[in-house]
């Protein structure tokens, strides 16, 4: 692949708002991994399922965002997927909540996905003989429900590369164990006896048909969980300075509301950051300011 002009770079720069001093990890970091991603393609001769895993604010939007330009750019078709565009609606997790725990009325965990889907669409996107057009759920979190239909994406097939990034993808079970002490004041107080978490983690367990499914994991580590409870506050405190309505104040978690969100992520977080920087093709390494320090292995080295 030849490397992007410069006036591509400033252009995704600007539709991104990153400042130019992140041209630097375009150009040593993401790049390398869309060179590697070409001979990844090449060797399976079938279209290619890219993971992106990372915490809250690590970047993997703006990873997949980036890659899905470049290859778009080599004539590819990307079909570009989150986790959390299957997220089940409102009305649907209260309905799980009465049924199982209160605590899934807050999407996030697995378990408040639609995993059917997301296996259905997969099937479809992976199948190097579809042919005629898919469309790509979409799920507006400034409402907490997903996109009507006529707002989803379409995309012609066959696919060649299928980006799914998400806060626990690729990630496995934790064993039973783990699960008997809580982590957090939210399991000890709004789930003693484990059976949000019991249930979470069976879930996780259903989603290794779809994690089985990938041919390249990429992780965006971050240093640490507390650096993922900061990076979010400081995303609501950016919202918060923007904001000049009301309607969009009422929208903005205050502290208390935010550090009993981040809570619900908290336990499979911490299992991401023990367990699949061994497990992960890449891991990128950041730093405390989100910027990538180091990789393993090395992804500027195609073909590694």
């Amino acid at each position: 692949m030849q490397p992007p002009d410069n006036g591509l770079i400033d252009a995704f720069l600007d539709e991104e708002r990153l400042p130019s001093a992140f041209r630097e990890t375009i150009t040593h970091w993401y790049q390398p991994l869309a060179e590697r991603l070409l001979v990844e393609l090449d060797n399976v001769q079938r279209p290619l399922i890219v993971g992106i895993n990372g915490a809250q604010g690590t970047g993997k939007s703006t990873l997949a965002r980036y890659l899905t330009l470049m290859l778009r750019q080599r004539q590819l078709r990307i079909a570009n997927l989150s986790l959390d565009d299957f997220y089940l609606d409102s009305v649907s997790r209260k309905a799980m909540a009465d049924r199982v725990h209160p605590l899934l009325v807050t999407r996030g965990v697995p378990g408040t996905h639609d995993l059917k889907l997301a296996n259905r669409l997969l099937d479809r996107l992976a199948d190097g003989a579809s042919r005629g057009q898919e469309q790509l759920p979409r799920f507006d979190k400034s409402v907490d429900e997903p996109r009507p239909r006529s707002e989803w994406e379409t995309i012609e097939l066959p696919v060649h590369v299928v980006l799914l990034e998400g806060w626990f993808v690729g990630l496995l079970p934790q064993a039973d164990q783990a699960l008997e002490s809580p982590v957090n004041p939210l399991e000890a107080r709004e789930d003693p006896q484990g059976t949000w978490r019991r249930f979470v983690n069976k879930e996780l367990a259903a989603f290794q048909v779809l994690f089985h499914r990938l041919d390249f994991l990429v992780m965006l580590k971050a240093p640490s969980f507390d650096c993922v409870y900061q990076w979010r506050s400081l995303q609501e405190q950016k919202l918060a300075a923007r904001s000049d309505t009301d309607t969009d104040s009422s929208k903005i978690m205050d502290e208390v509301a935010l550090h009993r969100f981040i809570q619900h992520f908290e336990r499979l977080t911490r299992h991401c950051l023990e367990v699949l920087p061994d497990q992960a093709d890449l891991v990128f390494f950041l730093d405390e300011q989100h910027r990538i320090t180091h990789s393993r292995p090395d992804s500027r080295q195609p073909g590694h």
